[in-house]
């Protein structure tokens, strides 16, 4: 069974938010951010610039878990000696895939293949340049 957790971009800070740091509201999915800790009672606020990305479950070619969002290189060892970058989405039809701009690569044939390798090179809130050479 896949292990489900999150991790919250504060659009307001460009910042990734700790796991520690938030909780999901399970109504309606707003993530309520620490604003003070003490014994007694932890005060929370709504970050409305909080942009929610769930992981996959899967690992890249170094051990770092990828999430919704991360952008990746894949190298396709059999088809290609060319690495292609592009970042992580969730298709409800396809589950997570990769998108290149003018392709996608399903999940089934990036995720279940041991002729591909897969490292997460930055993500597109803070490294949105390195997706401008991706066709669009």
């Amino acid at each position: 069974m896949r292990e489900i957790k999150f991790r919250a971009w504060d659009g307001e800070n460009n910042r990734v938010i700790g796991s520690a740091e938030y909780v999901i509201d399970p109504y309606n999915g707003d993530v309520n951010e620490l604003v003070s800790y003490n014994p007694e009672y932890e005060k929370f606020r709504l970050n409305k610039g909080a942009i929610l990305e769930q992981f996959t479950g899967l690992h890249d070619k170094n051990g770092k878990e990828i999430y919704e969002g991360d952008i990746v290189k894949l190298h396709v060892v059999i088809l290609s000696p060319d690495d292609k970058v592009g970042f992580i989405e969730y298709s409800p039809k396809y589950g997570y895939c990769i998108n290149f701009g003018k392709a996608i690569a399903r999940q089934e044939y990036w995720a279940a293949n041991d002729k591909h390798t897969i490292a997460v090179i930055g993500n597109i809130h803070e490294n949105p340049e390195v997706l401008e050479k991706v066709d669009g």
